[in-house]
């Protein structure tokens, strides 16, 4: 059934307007950025198979490509580029810092922050924060995607950024996707390289926070830094 032959009731942009938004499915959500379908597939059901990609439900979205959804018949360039904005834009939504000013010497805070957007990556994100002397964030900057290795976080490609901004010191973030958020050798490893770099340069790392599937652990809280 295409979504002008639902009763009124039951369309997904009147069910929004008469009772809210966290009243839709997820299918309802999408097919309202989708807003049309073909003459096959309504937008309720190219939702489904946005949905139904990879297996992953609502968190495929979180890192799909343009081609992973031009693979799916009925979906142009248009619809695309909605599904992603809204992805985006939820990202960012995730991601803001509150109306209080944030601490960023507070690692459960910074975790929590962080959880919302990293916890669903497919691949792994490594995160530089730099702080200045009152706790705030001056900058993030996202070092590399992939595995974390002696490339990946080259200290030079880490504290660049640090230094032109003048960093009083710099908390790391990475997320495994295998959803486990216990530091690798290798995690430990990397993080005593930069932290070696960092005292050379008089920029302190505060601490290096490894994001899994709804849990964190800070290095340093649990001793390994």
């Amino acid at each position: 059934m295409k979504l002008n032959e639902l009763p009124i009731w039951e369309k997904p942009r009147e069910k929004l307007l008469r009772d809210g938004k966290d009243t839709l499915s997820n299918a309802e959500l999408l097919a309202i950025l989708l807003h049309t379908g073909t003459a096959s597939k309504s937008a309720m059901d190219l939702a489904g198979e946005i949905l139904s990609m990879d297996g992953g439900g609502i968190r495929s979205l979180a890192e799909a490509s343009p081609e992973e959804l031009g693979r799916i018949d009925g979906l142009g360039d248009a619809k695309i580029c909605s599904v992603l904005a809204a992805v985006e834009l939820g990202r960012r939504i995730a991601a803001a810092p509150g109306p209080q000013r944030e601490d960023a010497t507070n690692s459960d805070e910074i975790a929590r922050r962080y959880m919302h957007s990293m916890r669903h990556y497919k691949k792994e994100h490594f995160i530089c924060l730099m702080i200045n002397s009152r706790g705030g964030i001056i900058e993030e900057k996202e070092i590399s995607v992939g595995d974390i290795s002696s490339t990946s976080a080259n200290p030079r490609e880490v504290f660049t950024d640090a230094i032109r901004r003048s960093a009083g010191c710099v908390l790391f973030l990475h997320n495994h996707p295998s959803g486990d958020a216990t530091p690798s050798e290798e995690d430990v490893a990397t993080t005593r390289r930069l932290m070696e770099a960092g005292s050379i340069l008089g920029i302190p790392v505060l601490d290096h926070i490894v994001i899994g599937d709804g849990e964190y652990v800070s290095m340093r809280g649990i001793g390994l830094m």
